[in-house]
Parts: C-alpha cells; structure tokens; sequence
C-alpha cells in the first residue's frame, strides 16, 4: 500500500516524458518500473533522482555494474527496503549474478549486521591503524 496515488498518465507532462524517454533508453526497455511512475507526482524530484541514478548506477566508473548492484542490495537490506531488494537484485541477476555470489552476498551481509552490532554494543574505541589522518 502506497502513501500516494500514482500519477495517472505521468507522460502527459513533458518534463516526466523526458525522463522516462531517458530511462527507456539507457536501460534499452521500455518497462519504467514504480519508482519512477510514482516520483513523476513531482517532476523535479523525479529528473534529479533519475540524473542521480543514472550517474551512478549506468555510468562506467571504477566499479563494475553487477558490484555496484550488490552494493545496492546490501544497502538495501540494511536499509529494510524490499522494493529495492527486489529491484536489485533482478538487476544483478539480469548482470549475471550467480546463486553461488548471491549466497556469498548474503552471508557477508549477515556477518556485517553481526559484527556491526557487537562493535555499536561494546564501543570500544577505532584502531588508530584504521584512521587515515592518523598516518
């Protein structure tokens, strides 16, 4: 359940035209997916979102494009965000994620929520090998 109606024929305004036109072609699909049919209630929120995302997420850069999913997930779990969940992990899965590194995934994020949670228990203090003004 939504706490807004999506917008009823989003691409009635050019601005929300633009941005899915855009998304369309940087994905190469015509599927727009709820993110972005529901920001386009507003379309400023909706193009600097979409400028964000595509900068990051479809723009080579030093990661590759199926870790900057898994980082998604990871985020995403941490963040109990399940339409994210969701989202990215079809991603990953379409970037050729296999069972084997989904599995490993999980694991990692597990652990990382375990020893998180000992370190914020126990707050102790940061090594100061890990501080980088430290050097």
């Amino acid at each position: 359940m939504s706490t807004l109606k999506a917008t009823e024929h989003p691409e009635e305004n050019p601005r929300v035209k633009a941005v899915f036109d855009d998304i369309r072609q940087t994905r190469n699909s015509d599927f727009i997916n709820h993110m972005w049919t529901y920001l386009a209630f507003d379309p400023v929120l909706l193009e600097n979102t979409w400028r964000e995302v595509k900068a990051v997420m479809a723009t080579p850069s030093a990661l590759d494009p199926l870790t900057k999913e898994l980082i998604y997930i990871a985020v995403s779990v941490t963040n109990a965000c399940a339409y994210c969940i969701h989202s990215h992990t079809a991603a990953a899965n379409a970037k050729g994620m296999s069972t084997a590194q989904h599995a490993d995934l999980l694991r990692v994020i597990a652990l990382a929520g375990k020893t998180n949670q000992l370190a914020n228990a126990m707050q102790m203090p940061v090594d100061k090998v890990f501080n980088a003004d430290a050097a």
